[in-house]
């Protein structure tokens, strides 16, 4: 049978019953009628849900919860049911335990999907507060009902929904962005149009300092200048008092880019500063910083760790950013070299270097598979290589570049399990094992993202 034909049997508010058998990596809860997926949301796995289909596709459909017929005993039910509704924490209504637990599993599915069955996943790491863990937001500015209104779009639309309490984020970041919009729209100032492409601001941008409180606030707008710039810079410095920096992003572009690369600062610094892990770290607007420096804390300790250094090694960081691994394993081994493509971040990798006085540590400005390729033609042989890439992982170009490097060890943070197991099948077949049980980090409690250590060795029979 077809999916057409199965389609044609499913139809647009008709309701059904059955058992969810899994979560999306959107966190919607999947059951199938006469195996054609229907994925719903607040639905976890185990529960018998009668459902209200919303809408049919060519090859699956989505549906709402009319009924729960069942339970399931790892619900917990949140007073913060927006988050599900936004897309922001879809997991909110699942124990945390549970979290854990599923989010183990995951990997474990993803290296079975790719053939690779005899590795093993300690439990996830976890956090002690699970919520308000967040150290920067970037929250979507639109006008509703007349009034400048910041919130989260709900899930797969341009409706905005009005929140002042994001759950995840430091409170004092969801107070400073309730602040900011009220002052914005006293002096009426407008807010970006995606239709008719008229208005300024598009966004507002907080990070604050874990350790110093330092924050950064950056107006993302489609204009160079601010109408009464001035008094909505002094307004916003006497009614944040940890302000440090207040800068305004010109971005003018129709993309789905939130920040631009032009940045001007209207008071206080360029950038914020942070500590991890002893070191001091400098953070510009467009810097990439984990969001969660609880857990990054653990993240970068506990990978330096398993990679087992030695003062001779030479160590490459790729995906370097602002220096936070490298810089935090410099004192372990005899050098670090470090490649990033952004070149700004880059900029604030030599300044952090310079800051803790690391002399055995150097920054690239280059596209890492790029500068892999070139490092394996230049027979380069670094003994350690760190990876911490992006969410769509390596490239096949550098992973074969690591194999004609062949540095003894190959350590990898992967921020999607998918990528890491697709990848974890190239970097075998180039002569690697994974020697050590893979670590999960619960760097993003209440979603369905999760971050892990796998270490790889140089296959001595190769």
């Amino acid at each position: 049978m077809t999916s057409k034909n199965k389609q044609a049997k499913l139809q647009k508010n008709q309701e059904v019953e059955g058992e969810v058998i899994d979560i999306t990596y959107e966190g919607l809860g999947v059951l199938k009628v006469d195996n054609f997926p229907i994925f719903v949301t607040d639905a976890l796995p185990g529960e018998l849900v009668k459902v209200g289909v919303t809408k049919v596709l060519n090859n699956y459909a989505f549906g709402r919860v009319i009924e729960r017929i069942k339970t399931s005993p790892d619900r917990v039910e949140n007073e913060h049911k927006e988050m599900i509704s936004s897309g922001i924490a879809p997991l909110v209504n699942l124990k945390y335990d549970a979290q854990l637990a599923f989010k183990q599993n995951q990997i474990k599915e993803l290296f079975h999907k790719v053939g690779i069955d005899d590795v093993e996943i300690t439990e996830t790491i976890g956090m002690d507060n699970p919520t308000q863990y967040r150290n920067k937001t970037v929250v979507p500015v639109k006008m509703q009902d007349g009034k400048l209104t910041t919130g989260f779009y709900r899930r797969g639309s341009h409706k905005l929904v009005p929140m002042g309490d994001y759950y995840l984020n430091d409170p004092k970041i969801d107070a400073a962005v309730g602040v900011v919009r009220d002052i914005l729209d006293k002096y009426k100032v407008s807010a970006y149009d995606e239709t008719t492409r008229e208005g300024t601001v598009r966004y507002v941008m907080i990070r604050r300092g874990y350790y110093s409180h330092q924050m950064m606030l950056v107006i993302v707008a489609t204009k160079i200048e601010l109408p009464h710039e001035k008094e909505i810079i002094d307004e916003i410095h006497f009614a944040l008092p940890e302000l440090r920096s207040l800068i305004l992003n010109y971005n003018p572009k129709q993309t789905n880019v939130q920040l631009g690369l032009d940045n001007r600062t209207l008071f206080g610094e360029d950038v914020i500063h942070d500590e991890l892990l002893g070191l001091d770290f400098v953070i510009s607007p467009n810097s990439f910083y984990q969001v969660n420096p609880q857990t990054t804390e653990i993240l970068y300790k506990k990978a330096a760790d398993m990679a087992e250094l030695d003062k001779n090694d030479t160590v490459i960081d790729a995906y370097s950013g602002i220096g936070t691994i490298g810089l935090t394993v410099a004192d372990r081994v005899k050098e670090v070299i470090g490649v990033e493509v952004v070149e700004p971040a880059v900029e604030n990798a030599q300044i952090n270097k310079a800051a803790n006085n690391i002399q055995n540590a150097e920054f690239i400005a280059n596209d890492a598979p790029t500068q892999f390729i070139e490092w394996a033609k230049k027979g380069i042989k670094p003994d350690v290589v760190f990876v911490d890439p992006p969410r769509k992982g390596l490239t096949s170009e550098l992973i074969q570049s690591v194999g004609l490097m062949a540095p003894k060890k190959f350590v990898y943070v992967s921020c999607n399990p998918a990528t890491l197991a697709r990848d974890a099948v190239e970097l075998i077949e180039q002569g690697y094992k994974i020697t050590r049980p893979i670590v999960p980090i619960d760097q993003f409690p209440q979603t369905m993202h999760i971050e892990s250590i796998t270490i790889f060795e140089k296959n001595d029979e190769n």
